[in-house]
């Protein structure tokens, strides 16, 4: 592994390479234990289970509803993802440098590998955190609403949704006859976070585990609330449409645990990160899953099945028996729950871009560290207006299930790696080790695919001309720059 394959498609980056970037990189080492596992839940519990809960149970016109069996349908994710999470752990450990799987692709698989995984995680971190902004903005909306406070539909709605309702258009103020319609709540909360990331690493983290704290309270306070008004009858049939709405419905609610995997790009930011990153991912992962699965236990038992098709799923149960004064409550634990979903992926995003910069992959202004905060602060700045400018356009709906898509590539790959670097390095230490390989990770990588398989065509479709379009990227740029390319002959 010390020295560098011949291929220039497939070669790979030496450990020790990487572990010299992680000590020189001069980003702060402020997070422990516990800030990860805060980081985890606040990267994982959000717009997935306060929104596509419901439309996984329910369905759509293009996939069957899970029913009551959505239970089912957080468990077999649940499984799908602690596979991948043990995957993730032991190149943590090994591997504590930013840049999460594109970090530990680049060590295994080759760096052309490497580049489409850190290209498709811009699908996971950016796409994804467009999405989680859009629902943010109804969320925070519907609590403005509840306090007398009414934004205007047209400074709230995306673009597309808006030119399909004529009555939104003809209401908005027209520049030079265009209506002006944008989704401004959703625009600002991205940009707020971005002041905050590029402020500091440890100022953030506290933020988060603030919102950690109140959605965990608000969502045990539905639970518990909740489950005085459940009826059993609501449970009949479990599964009403069998094996493949159990299944459509695990590749909905996928979206709810996208999220650990985002503690591992703070490893650079991390006090003995060989100890403290299994423990974030993993306990992350577990405390999430205990959560969502006593949720949907609540919400399928409060209303029937087929009337969850809602994006606020949990404040209709709370509504359909009259307890509007908890569907306030359950609003504002959703708000602050997808403010900290935006807070961890708008993190993420930035250290990636500086990990690829610092390969060469990416210009080197990527790879700049702010002199005073020590935050990798153009990559963070640049990243927030993009997100930004999609979130006051875009449509929800594709960006779930492309977010989704990507991210279970990457999760494949990172699964792959594992048994790559048993092979090609088995002396290098392990400070945390997946067992039963190469089982376990190829279970992990049959999970992914089969989640995968439960998605539309048109998000495959659109996927690969997404891979396609980087491929062509790095054969302009980054296969010239990179500086394993410069420091040995193709």
């Amino acid at each position: 592994m010390g020295r560098l394959r011949s291929t220039v498609w497939w070669r790979t980056k030496p450990l020790s390479d990487l572990q010299l970037d992680g000590e020189r990189s001069g980003l702060r080492r402020a997070l422990g234990r516990w800030d990860l596992v805060g980081l985890g839940i606040g990267a994982i519990i959000g717009a997935g289970i306060f929104a596509t809960v419901g439309t996984a149970a329910a369905g759509d016109a293009a996939r069957p509803g899970a029913g009551p069996a959505i239970i089912l349908s957080f468990v077999f994710t649940a499984c799908a993802c602690g596979l991948a999470a043990l995957c993730y752990a032991e190149l943590a450990a090994i591997v504590p440098v930013s840049g999460s799987a594109y970090t530990y692709a680049y060590a295994t698989l080759g760096e052309v590998m490497a580049w489409i995984i850190g290209w498709d995680l811009i699908i996971e971190y950016a796409v994804g955190n467009v999405a989680v902004a859009i629902s943010w903005s109804g969320y925070f909306c519907e609590m403005l609403r509840g306090v007398g406070i009414i934004v205007p539909p047209w400074l709230s709605t995306d673009l597309r949704t808006a030119l399909a309702n004529h009555e939104l258009v003809a209401s908005a103020p027209h520049l030079l006859g265009v209506p002006i319609i944008v989704n401004l709540p959703a625009a600002g909360i991205v940009l707020l976070i971005t002041w905050l990331l590029v402020r500091g690493v440890k100022e953030s983290s506290r933020v988060n585990a603030g919102m950690v704290i109140l959605k965990l309270v608000v969502l045990t306070f539905f639970v518990v609330v909740g489950a005085a008004y459940v009826q059993p009858e609501n449970w009949k049939p479990f599964a009403p449409n069998g094996w493949h709405g159990v299944w459509a419905g695990a590749a909905i609610v996928f979206f709810a645990y996208i999220g650990f995997d985002a503690v591992s790009t703070a490893a650079e930011e991390t006090r003995d990160p060989g100890r403290n990153l299994p423990i974030g991912i993993l306990g992350s992962l577990a405390i999430s899953t205990v959560v969502y699965i006593l949720v949907a236990v609540v919400v399928t038992g409060m209303v029937p099945w087929f009337d969850l098709h809602t994006a606020e799923p949990l404040t209709v149960a709370m509504n359909r028996h009259n307890l509007g004064w908890a569907a306030g409550i359950v609003a504002v634990g959703s708000v602050a729950a997808h403010t900290a979903v935006l807070l961890v992926f708008q993190m993420g995003q930035p250290r990636i871009f500086f990990s690829m910069a610092r390969d060469g992959l990416l210009p080197p202004v990527f790879s700049r560290v702010h002199p005073r905060w020590r935050t990798p602060h153009v990559t963070t700045i640049i990243t927030g207006v993009v997100v930004a400018c999609f979130a006051a356009f875009a449509n929800i709906e594709e960006m779930v299930d492309l977010t989704n898509i990507g991210t279970l590539f990457a999760f494949a790959l990172v699964s792959a790696g594992v048994i790559v670097l048993r092979r090609t390095n088995p002396t290098a230490p392990r400070p945390f080790r997946v067992p039963l390989v190469p089982w376990l990770p190829l279970a992990a990588m049959a999970a992914c695919l089969l989640l995968a398989a439960g998605l539309p065509a048109v998000t495959w479709v659109r996927f690969g001309l997404w891979l396609t379009g980087g491929l062509v990227l790095y054969m302009l740029y980054g296969r010239r720059h990179s500086r394993l390319s410069r420091s040995s002959p193709d």
